[in-house]
């Protein structure tokens, strides 16, 4: 009996995520998004006249943006180094929104940030916004890098996964799984997090951040080695 006991310890601690060498535990996630109301943001629309809560709305554990008239919410609180992961949808068309990185600055239409966009059919592009930069910009005359890969995303209507690790001066982005996009020599490392209003009603759900210690950020996590990983349909690096 001692031996089975033992054997059955031994398979729990395998399969746990504190066996896979990189210290990850549910305890460490943050729920950004509580899925009842948008406590621990800030709703900013530049024009005055309009209440931001016509905008923004929460229902059924969803966050149901208007897209008009443009805007974000944010953080109430700047991140750094982290691995972030939510989901978005277009419930009626496809049309244009981002995440919005390293904010800092004046709240306005555009702040200060690295964005990466969410797009339909060019998720994982990333735009530099008010004097923002990074090494892959080469083109300084083009403040957007494209995606490194074809599109990832799903039909319009469904939900789509964007991670997005940020570690130092380093941003890697992957839509369903697909690495898309690295950014390094960021300019900016800290900041608040936002999601656009962009013109097309969008939808956002399981917003959740958890903390990276950057000393141990030097060795890939599971899961997410990008282009040293698995690979996908048609050669594309994917999660593992």
């Amino acid at each position: 009996m001692k031996r089975i006991a033992w054997i059955v310890a031994a398979a729990v601690l395998v399969a746990s995520p504190l066996a896979w060498g990189q210290g990850r535990s549910d305890a460490d996630v943050v729920r950004l998004f509580n899925g009842e109301d948008l406590s621990g943001w800030k709703l900013f629309i530049p024009d005055e006249n309009v209440d931001p809560a016509t905008v923004w709305q929460v229902r059924d554990g969803v966050i149901h943006c208007t897209g008009d008239p443009a805007g974000y919410i944010r953080t109430t609180e700047e991140h750094e180094n982290y691995l972030l992961r939510f989901d978005w949808r277009w419930p009626e068309a496809g049309g244009n929104s981002g995440l919005l990185m390293h904010i800092s600055g004046e709240d306005m239409v555009w702040p200060k940030s690295i964005e990466a966009q969410l797009m339909s059919g060019n998720a994982g592009d990333f735009f530099i916004i008010e004097g923002t930069d990074f090494k892959e910009r080469v083109n300084k005359d083009d403040r957007r890098v494209a995606k490194k890969e074809s599109s990832s995303e799903k039909p319009l209507g469904e939900w789509n996964t964007m991670r997005a690790r940020v570690v130092g001066d380093t941003i890697t982005v992957w839509v369903n799984g697909v690495l898309q996009n690295t950014a390094t020599e960021t300019t900016v490392t800290k900041g608040y997090i936002g999601l656009q209003s962009e013109g097309t009603p969008i939808e956002f759900r399981n917003i959740t951040l958890r903390p990276i210690d950057p000393d141990r950020a030097r060795r890939p996590e599971r899961g997410e080695r990008g282009e040293r990983g698995m690979r996908g349909e048609r050669g594309r690096a994917v999660e593992e």
